[in-house]
């Protein structure tokens, strides 16, 4: 007699906790492991230290673009200021440490919860706006926000910047890169676990229903205008962490950063990662961290090259160029981003060799 083996072609569940489960498989939870364990130990060692830079800058940029995904993908709000909630978080966490002299785990969070409450005083125009006239308001918020980090000398230092002190956690100097590489996985993989959890609980699930129909969501009984400023509040505390910890990691910061091109990145990087989606976040991160690199070592072999120069090409507008170029791919072969081509070929190892 022949035997029959079977292959999923779908998930089925049988009870709800099934469903809330992050990890569906214990092959899941072995991969994950896995994949921490080269996290944190064999990437340290085998890194050199410009890739242990990227690595940082990678990092940090998952946790401000979570933030901006809990928002945008999740709720369905847009919002042109995350840049400069960025800078805020930066600011916050550089005067808490200098000003204060609070030690750096307090300062980071702290920094966070200032911003989360200023992103909310920026929200608040969503309760009556949406859509175009939404985005033209945290446009200007971008601008203000601009404008007071550069002006207000007397908290900012204007254009001469602050400079923090040398970092320390619990007593101890972080040394270097490395050290650093540490807090940051440590602190993304905490606030991926938080996003995750957020996303599973009754606010996650307001968020959405709002992002697919907020009159019907109003109509079950969800408040609409405080779970949406609740979602710019969130955001905005990803964004004040993350920039509070680049800050750190930094030792020094001034205002030109935080200006409407970062906002523009962030925005790229969860579209192309893919909306609604806290590991697509990630993959946006790694996306656009590496195709600035990538352009920017470009840049510097056209221009040593001489090519530049003798063609009379002018390669700053390269970066902008190259960024609207992938936003506009992706929206046209992959609009659900990264993260949907993870879980294609992730699907295809799972089922192989059948094609469903």
């Amino acid at each position: 007699m022949r035997k029959i083996h079977l292959h999923p072609c779908g998930n089925f569940r049988e009870r709800y906790d099934l469903e809330l489960t992050v990890f569906s498989t214990d092959f899941g939870r072995l991969w994950a492991g896995i994949g921490l364990m080269i996290l944190f130990a064999f990437v340290p060692l085998l890194a050199s230290p410009y890739m242990m830079y990227v690595f940082n800058m990678i990092g940090i940029a998952a946790i401000a673009a979570i933030g901006l995904n809990i928002l945008i993908g999740f709720t369905g709000q847009i919002s042109l200021g995350h840049g400069a909630f960025f800078g805020v978080g930066a600011y916050a966490g550089a005067i808490f440490a200098t000003a204060l002299h609070m030690p750096m785990f307090v300062s980071i969070p702290a920094a966070g919860l200032v911003t989360a409450g200023i992103g909310m005083i920026f929200g608040i125009p969503s309760g009556r706006l949406k859509g175009l006239y939404l985005t033209i308001a945290t446009l200007a918020g971008q601008f203000i926000i601009e404008y007071v980090l550069i002006h207000w000398e007397s908290l900012t230092k204007g254009t001469m910047g602050i400079t923090l002190p040398p970092a320390r956690l619990l007593g101890l100097p972080i040394a270097g890169d490395i050290g650093f590489y540490y807090i940051i996985f440590i602190a993304l993989a905490g606030m991926v676990w938080i996003a995750i959890n957020l996303m599973r609980t009754r606010y996650g699930r307001a968020f959405i229903a709002i992002r697919d129909n907020d009159r019907a969501a109003e109509g079950m009984g969800i408040p609409i205008f405080p779970y949406k400023l609740l979602s710019f509040g969130i955001s905005s505390f990803y964004a004040g962490f993350a920039g509070a910890l680049w800050a750190f990691y930094m030792g020094s910061i001034t205002a030109e950063p935080f200006n409407l091109g970062l906002s523009v990145e962030y925005i790229a990087m969860v579209i192309i990662g893919g909306l609604g989606s806290i590991s697509g976040s990630i993959f946006g991160a790694v996306f656009i961290t590496l195709l600035n690199e990538t352009l920017r070592f470009a840049t510097e072999l056209l221009m040593n090259t001489g090519i530049v120069s003798q063609s009379g090409l002018n390669v700053a507008p390269l970066r902008e160029f190259v960024f609207g170029l992938a936003i506009v791919l992706f929206i046209l072969l992959e609009p659900r981003g990264l993260a949907e081509v993870w879980r294609i070929i992730r699907s295809g190892f799972r089922l192989w060799p059948f094609s469903y």
